[in-house]
């Protein structure tokens, strides 16, 4: 006979987890910044560390806007390309159409968002996998800012405030000598956004209850469909601003840039704690897990370990993660 275990139990064993995780997660960055500043003086410095944060930055939206597609148990591989979309689309519409700096913006987050609503769509109607939709979706992502663009980077010149949306310093102008780039900030920003919206809003809520049991969900009323593609498109949201981010800190939309983030973003989100099963996660451990790559990669840099090899080091990282994910859902059943 099969005994029920009560919802509060079970809840509070999961919160358990979670808490558990991120405890280990924010241990493990603590770990690495130690090793790192034992093995070099350059390391813990307040330029190396500013320099950590902002290259955090844009994989870090990316991974704050994965969270949500993950915990439903899905994935969005698209999030690279549709971030270097939405900053050819913000070039275009500034530098081509010559519209004015904050609708060329919009523009670009409105860019992200479509891409993000289009695959819901595919996920949720058409009832497609998400690998395949979100990995048709990176195709065509692709594709579209390479044949938009011609193949040739988009320049801002003639738009030079474009550039300070990220490299500006608006904490310099109220303490001077505190140059830390707005990019630092927005991300930390969105941190905040995207936590009050998984944590006190419907969309979180309806989030973890895709996750944790989409079928009993749909039984209990809810438009599973509806929320599918709400998270979908919340998701490409985030992918749009980080476009913004990341054309205004290279002054330039680059069309060829892009693939690859969304691997850097799930690892991420994993290595923060959420688990690819879906139904369980936090944006506090996707922040932390986020900076334990820009951690990782830059000290391995400054230890001039080689490229080739930084790859290897951060794919056994990834797979860390999963096995750990894995043995904490073998142990929660």
């Amino acid at each position: 006979m099969t005994i029920l275990k009560p919802q509060s139990a079970v809840s509070n064993r999961a919160n358990q987890s979670g808490a558990t995780q991120k405890l280990l997660a924010f241990a493990s960055l603590i770990l690495l910044i130690i090793v790192f500043s034992l093995s070099s003086s350059n390391f813990f410095q307040f330029d190396n560390i500013v320099a950590i944060i902002l290259a955090t930055a844009v994989t870090g939206v990316l991974a704050l806007g994965s969270t949500f597609v993950i915990i439903t148990g899905g994935i969005d591989l698209a999030v690279g390309t549709v971030m270097t979309f939405a900053s050819v689309m913000t070039g275009v519409m500034i530098t081509t159409w010559h519209l004015p700096m904050p609708l060329g913006i919009v523009g670009g987050i409105a860019t992200g968002a479509l891409c993000g609503l289009i695959s819901g769509l595919a996920v949720a109607r058409m009832n497609i996998p998400p690998f395949i939709a979100t990995l048709a979706m990176m195709m065509i992502t692709k594709g579209l800012s390479l044949v938009i663009s011609g193949t040739k980077p988009i320049y801002f010149n003639d738009t030079p405030v474009f550039s300070q949306i990220s490299m500006g310093s608006v904490l310099n102008a109220i303490i001077p000598g505190l140059e830390i780039p707005n990019a630092v900030l927005i991300f930390f920003g969105l941190a905040i956004v995207a936590s009050i919206i998984l944590s006190k809003t419907i969309i979180g809520r309806y989030n973890f209850a895709l996750g944790s049991n989409e079928e009993a969900t749909r039984l209990s009323g809810v438009n599973v469909n509806y929320w599918k593609i709400t998270i979908y498109t919340l998701t490409g949201i985030f992918s749009g601003i980080a476009g913004i981010l990341m054309a205004s800190r290279l002054n330039s939309a680059q069309p060829a840039l892009g693939q690859g983030y969304e691997l850097e973003a799930i690892a991420a989100v994993v290595i923060g704690g959420t688990s690819l099963s879906g139904g369980q996660g936090s944006i506090l451990g996707t922040v932390i897990g986020a900076l334990i790559m820009s951690v990782l990669t830059n000290g391995l840099r400054i230890l001039s370990v080689p490229q080739e090899w930084q790859t290897v080091i951060v794919g056994l990282v990834v797979i860390l993660a999963v096995y750990t994910d894995i043995l904490r859902r073998r142990r929660k059943s």
